[in-house]
């Protein structure tokens, strides 16, 4: 399975400008769904001394962990996938309870050129169910719109407590086909 080239932005360096937002907003903790979408991200936080990146067994682990991590004085940010939004639902409640500075980074599937029809589901209803939560949505679609929409989000989301995702459109990371 990879990426298709046509389909994908191939500029370099979105997941780099991810990385440095992240760095200027003082982001200690990340917990991550191993992800192909996101792997290049959690590369350069795994390389990287000021961050830690934590991989989780389910997604909605990440919103409690994220809950702790301010707890404890850190930010944080999660890593996801759409089809991971379902198993947050319940967690997400927190959030409002709680008052802690929610940030999710989630790659899309189930839009732009899918192939895996069981994909498509959480894919179209992942917007509507942050928005349910009470979770603000940013979407970039392509890498020039990535710096402003991560700089926008991670300031609603550690400036001003305004829990925000993220979606990194299925366009912008490419979609997946099987190859033999």
């Amino acid at each position: 399975m990879h990426a298709r080239a046509d389909a994908a932005d191939t500029a370099p360096n979105w997941h780099d400008d991810i990385f440095a937002t992240l760095q200027r907003f003082d982001v200690r903790q990340v917990p991550y769904v191993p992800d192909a979408g996101h792997s290049k991200l959690i590369q350069r936080v795994l390389g990287s001394s000021s961050m830690r990146g934590i991989p989780l067994t389910t997604e909605e682990e990440g919103v409690a962990l994220l809950a702790g991590a301010w707890t404890g004085g850190q930010r944080g940010v999660l890593l996801m996938q759409s089809s991971g939004v379902g198993n947050c639902i319940n967690m997400l409640s927190l959030i409002p309870i709680l008052r802690f500075p929610f940030l999710t980074l989630v790659t899309m599937r189930g839009e732009w050129g899918e192939f895996n029809p069981w994909q498509v589901p959480m894919g179209s209803t992942t917007q509507g169910v942050f928005e349910l939560s009470g979770v603000k949505v940013l979407r970039a679609s392509n890498a020039a719109e990535v710096p402003a929409v991560l700089e926008a989000a991670a300031a609603q989301a550690y400036n001003a407590l305004t829990p925000t995702a993220v979606l990194l459109s299925q366009r912008l990371i490419g979609a997946k086909v099987f190859t033999k």
